[in-house]
């Protein structure tokens, strides 16, 4: 199959290369020249662990390939897929979908021959509809279906959530298009994983109603941790005892400063407004959303109570800025709220990430990088954990509190047990619903 992917974005490029892995032929599109030149020269502008192995292995091959013409791209190709972005529209909470729109007239475009125009950009409900009417428009005579297939990779394990997935989710309404798809999932079925075949609406819901969850999961467990900290209760023996629960499971049931990320805040978001416009109010959601925001504020009062209630004048080391481990992305990271009031409140901040520099550089203004922890916690009077990166799970906790000028540490992702710290000759120590030591009640 030939195929077409418009987007070299997180998942237009994880998708294409891993379509190309199927063995299919695909070519990358995307109008920013940059990109296309980093791709060209085999450089890959996102940080997604083994992505870049495994597209240099398909280009070597010539099954991968990438261009800024979308015309050639799509001459010939029996699918084309939008993955642009789809950013939470400021002043009203809804999905922009400015960009799926002039992709989809392009596409209609440059049509030639029959095509099935994939919607995998995540889309509100009645989008595809929308695609398909605004494809006929810039060609009356394309012969062309649309189809919807959400993706769900989780960043800094999309690779293998593409090759095993849970579920692909293909939402069609002729055989021909479900023939295509069927034929580019093919090795899929040949190893049993399930694809779900639906109409378009509902493929649309699914996506949003799985994240809405999985959102809601987080914002749950991070409120019945605020409750543990008040009643004396431990919110990791909470968490596992709920989460051997078959019916509740342990997945996103680990407290910490919030959710954050490419797809739950903006998804949530897309959600609640499209129950106000339906006039069937998400309710659950609408409250995760607002339960999250306090969240965030919340860890922010944790490190100035730690700090003796005042951050000015501190020096702060925070230990990860994205959003979560083996990931570069920023957006909507809890950091973008808790460090900007930390700088705000007059701290010097030092900040140590292992991929999050590229874009919290401009995005964090004011504080100073490093890339040593134990350098980075010299002289500091705070030590805050965001991100749970690997590298700093295992760190010398004493090694650490030598180096401090007073070894204090907001542990706002529960990674270490309390009598390590204790041990480790740090004097206060503060956690997620758990108690800590050294702070008067």
């Amino acid at each position: 199959m030939k195929i077409a992917m418009v987007g070299t974005g997180y998942v237009g490029l994880v998708s294409g290369v891993c379509f190309s892995d199927f063995g299919h032929e695909v070519i990358c599109v995307d109008k920013d020249p940059r990109k296309i030149e980093m791709l060209e020269k085999g450089q890959v502008p996102i940080f997604e662990p083994g992505l870049d192995t495994v597209m240099a292995k398909n280009v070597a091959a010539g099954r991968l390939s990438f261009t800024g013409d979308l015309a050639a791209a799509v001459d010939g190709a029996d699918a084309v897929f939008i993955a642009v972005g789809t950013p939470t529209r400021r002043g009203d909470g809804h999905a922009d979908l400015t960009y799926v729109m002039a992709a989809a007239e392009e596409i209609g475009r440059a049509l030639t021959g029959y095509a099935v125009v994939v919607t995998k950009s995540t889309v509100p409900v009645g989008t595809n509809r929308q695609v398909a009417a605004t494809v006929r428009a810039a060609n009356p005579a394309a012969e062309f279906d649309v189809a919807s297939n959400p993706e769900f990779l989780r960043e800094g394990a999309a690779i293998d959530d593409f090759m095993r997935p849970d579920r692909v989710v293909v939402g069609v309404e002729s055989e021909r298009a479900r023939g295509v798809m069927a034929d580019i999932y093919r090795p899929l079925f040949l190893r049993e994983f399930p694809v779900v075949y639906t109409d378009l609406e509902s493929a649309e819901m699914i996506k949003y109603a799985a994240n809405a969850f999985l959102a809601t999961k987080i914002t749950f467990i991070n409120e019945m941790a605020m409750l543990c900290e008040k009643v004396g209760a431990d919110i990791k023996a909470v968490s596992k005892g709920m989460g051997l629960d078959g019916r509740i499971g342990n997945k996103f049931l680990h407290a910490g400063p919030g959710y954050g990320g490419s797809c739950f805040p903006k998804d949530t978001q897309a959600l609640a407004r499209i129950g106000q416009d339906f006039a069937s109010p998400c309710a659950i959601t609408e409250t995760v959303i607002a339960v999250n925001d306090r969240v965030k504020r919340r860890m922010i009062d944790k490190v100035v109570d730690l700090c003796g209630g005042s951050v000015n004048g501190k020096a702060i080391t925070v230990l990860g800025v994205t959003f979560k481990p083996n990931t570069d992305d920023m957006r909507e990271a809890p950091s973008l709220t808790i460090v900007p009031a930390l700088v705000g409140g007059g701290a010097r901040v030092r900040v140590v990430d292992p991929q999050g520099r590229r874009e919290g550089g401009h995005l964090l203004p004011g504080v100073e990088w490093a890339d040593d922890p134990y350098a980075a916690a010299e002289g500091a009077d705070a030590l805050v954990i965001l991100t749970e990166w690997n590298e700093f799970r295992g760190l010398d906790l004493a090694q650490m509190a030598r180096a401090m000028a007073t070894p204090r540490i907001a542990d706002l992702r529960n990674i270490y047990p309390v009598e390590d710290v204790r041990a480790a000759g740090f004097e206060a120590y503060v956690a997620v619903g758990r108690r800590g030591f050294g702070l008067e009640a």
